[in-house]
């Protein structure tokens, strides 16, 4: 059974930081795509970053730039997002996903999903 188990969400003040883990479960993490989409309240899913299996290549949406990395220790079957100057409108359910390569992630079709794990920026 396939099982993606985030951790690492949270309350934290603007310009804080967070670290987003995401462990698999029934599943070799390096044959497949690991990234990390969110949801808001009212708003669509969207994808924030990627890294593929293949050549390491890195998306990142371009609301998160500069601030978030994403990185994949294979040996741990575990991906990681740190989040660093976090902002109110990073508050989001944060979900991880497996996909077979980064542009089917890029197109929401997604081989599995975490159960999601929430952030809340604020004061």
């Amino acid at each position: 059974q396939v099982q993606l188990v985030e951790s690492g969400g949270g309350l934290v003040q603007p310009g804080g930081s967070l670290r987003l883990s995401c462990a698999a479960h029934g599943l070799t993490l390096d044959s497949y795509a690991i990234g990390w989409f969110r949801q808001a309240p009212g708003k669509e899913r969207e994808g924030v970053s990627c890294i593929s299996s293949s050549n390491g290549s890195i998306y990142y949406a371009d609301s998160v730039k500069g601030r978030f990395t994403i990185t994949r220790d294979n040996a741990k079957d575990t991906v990681y997002l740190q989040m660093t100057s976090l902002k109110p409108e990073d508050t989001a359910v944060y979900y991880c996903a497996a996909a077979l390569d980064l542009m089917t992630f890029l197109d929401h079709i997604v081989y599995s999903w975490g159960q999601g794990t929430q952030v809340t920026v604020s004061s």
